[in-house]
């Protein structure tokens, strides 16, 4: 895959500058290697005029956060603050927007090692109960080392929320191509640009994740933090990445799980759900044939095959009904795309349209949800109902403009071919989206290019971050290790009650340590998603996967 060679970066070294009592000594720079101390003086010229940033800046760092209980039924120890950050770090003295945060700290504090900040995927995705989640899955010696952090990132949730004031239907944005409703989806493409400027206006243009990036490190400077340690899933293993390329000086401990390829944000990662769907379903096919006699869809692959295309031109011919429901062929596509996340759930899926397309009992309980228009932000009545969806295309648009094409004709001929292709998905993924009318970018795409320290972990059955994203990553991030869970699937590894797998995060958060190559764990059960019935409370804590919207990262 193509490389470019690293981009400037813009103001990424102000507040390094900032407090010499926060900067990186020399001694602790030397530990992190000469390609990271290179980095770090090459950020900190590019952040010019240093002095004039880091005057601008000080009045950042030296908030005081006001924590206080978040809320009445949540634990006392979960406690939340808000603190301002620059809506443009090029000009610091200008407009000041919310950063919402929240932490649990140690009980322990002769064993704390700093702080763990925490993403859980979107982008759009609130983040502000993270030190619950962590609290719950992580085990008693990583909770000890830590005080968990979490946040909203900018513009999500209860940090300064953007908007572009869109009806329900106008966020199911991933649409099957069809050339009677081309010329609509392109009006609705954008309508929704068009929405978001006029509702967010300029604050919508500096929601990126490298100014999401550049809030975590100021974050880490108000926290009084010499380095931050991080733990990111899905699209957060780009932030961390991007973070790692910032501020390399600054990375301490990183898990990212699940990863995005950053040469592919962002077209190409959502393209990329399509090319991930086609060996997952294949695989399905596989494991539904080796069980015919339960399932009954099929004794071969081929056979499985064409039990379910034969439902998608039942159901494109009439539609198939369940709970009142009915579904097209598009809607089953849509559907089985997410499904065969786990072997288990596209079975079930096709079980149950089988039984309704003959006219038997069945039910859709359980089974994806074809629009997956996502839930807004919780937590606050002042959130936007489209807030994660605005916030998702100001960050996807706004990341790297160049990856959108100006032409919408463009579009048409790539879902045609992509539906050839991939026919699962690959039309859903490469039609018309609003970022082929969105602003340019203010910067350049980051290249993710560093010898930073990281853990990456990653699922071999993930169709959502496909494992040559996570390879891809790797490949990237020359400091890092890589945890490879063959047969696990499923999107987002940790945890997952894997002794393995678990336990090779946990010893690296709690140590610093990285293994001593890349590390392959086998998936336990019948699956990856079998799992967690193999779980031990005794051994690591049963908190279960947070449920992420397969429409997202």
């Amino acid at each position: 895959m193509r490389r470019r060679g690293l981009a400037p970066l813009l103001a990424v070294g102000v507040t390094a500058t900032l407090a010499p009592a926060l900067a990186t000594s020399t001694a602790s720079a030397a530990q992190t290697g000469t390609a990271q101390v290179g980095a770090a003086r090459a950020a900190a010229q590019t952040a010019a005029p240093t002095s004039a940033t880091a005057s601008a800046l000080e009045p950042y760092v030296k908030q005081k956060p006001k924590w206080r209980r978040c809320e009445a039924d949540q634990p006392a120890e979960y406690q939340c603050a808000t603190i301002k950050v620059p809506l443009d770090y090029r000009a610091p003295g200008g407009k000041r927007i919310d950063m919402a945060i929240s932490r649990i700290r140690t009980t322990t504090p002769d064993k704390r090692h700093g702080v763990l900040l925490a993403n859980p995927g979107g982008p759009g995705g609130p983040g502000l109960d993270m030190p619950l989640q962590l609290k719950s899955e992580l085990p008693e010696s990583v909770r000890q080392s830590y005080d968990l952090i979490g946040f909203d990132p900018r513009g999500v949730g209860r940090s300064t929320p953007v908007t572009c004031g869109l009806e329900p239907e106008e966020e199911n944005w991933l649409r099957p191509y069809k050339k009677a409703t081309f010329d609509k989806d392109v009006a609705w493409a954008r309508d929704v640009a068009r929405k978001c400027r006029e509702k967010s206006g300029a604050t919508l243009k500096h929601i990126t994740t490298r100014n999401t990036a550049r809030d975590m490190d100021l974050l880490r400077a108000v926290l009084g933090e010499r380095k931050l340690s991080y733990f990111g899933t899905s699209y957060g293993t780009y932030l961390g990445a991007v973070y790692t390329q910032l501020f390399p000086g600054r990375a301490d401990r990183i898990v990212l799980d699940s990863a995005v390829d950053p040469a592919r944000a962002w077209r190409k990662m959502i393209q990329w759900w399509a090319e991930g769907a086609e060996p997952a379903f294949d695989r399905w096919t596989e494991w539904a044939a080796a069980r015919s006699e339960k399932y009954g869809l099929g004794d071969t692959p081929k056979k499985v095959d064409r039990t379910f295309w034969d439902l998608v031109q039942r159901a494109d011919e009439k539609p198939i009904e369940m709970d009142g429901e009915k579904y097209t062929g598009d809607d089953v596509r849509s559907m089985m795309r997410r499904a065969v996340f786990s072997v288990r759930e596209g079975t079930d899926l096709v079980v149950a349209l089988k039984k309704a397309a003959a006219g038997k009992p069945a039910s859709a309980k359980g089974l994806p949800d074809p629009a997956g228009t996502p839930r807004p932000a919780a937590g606050s009545a002042d959130v936007p109902s489209d807030n994660m969806t605005a916030s998702f295309w100001a960050v996807v648009c706004n990341d790297n403009s160049a990856a959108w094409s100006r032409d919408p004709e463009s579009y048409r001929r790539d879902a045609i071919e992509d539906k050839g292709r991939y026919p699962l998905y690959g039309d859903f993924a490469s039609s018309i989206k609003p970022c082929a009318f969105w602003d340019r970018s203010v910067e350049r795409a980051t290249v993710v290019n560093n010898e930073v320290g990281s853990l990456l972990v990653q699922n071999e059955w993930d169709s959502q971050t496909p494992l040559p994203s996570g390879q891809a990553l790797h490949a990237d991030l020359k400091g890092s290790r890589m945890l490879t869970v063959l047969g696990g699937e499923g999107h987002g590894v940790y945890p997952s009650g894997n002794a393995c797998t678990d336990g090779t995060v946990a010893d690296y958060l709690t140590t610093g340590t990285l293994p001593t190559k890349d590390v392959t764990c086998e998936a336990t059960g019948d699956s990856g998603g079998g799992a967690r019935e193999d779980r031990k409370p005794d051994v690591r804590p049963g908190a279960p996967l947070p449920q992420r919207s397969p429409d997202r990262f």
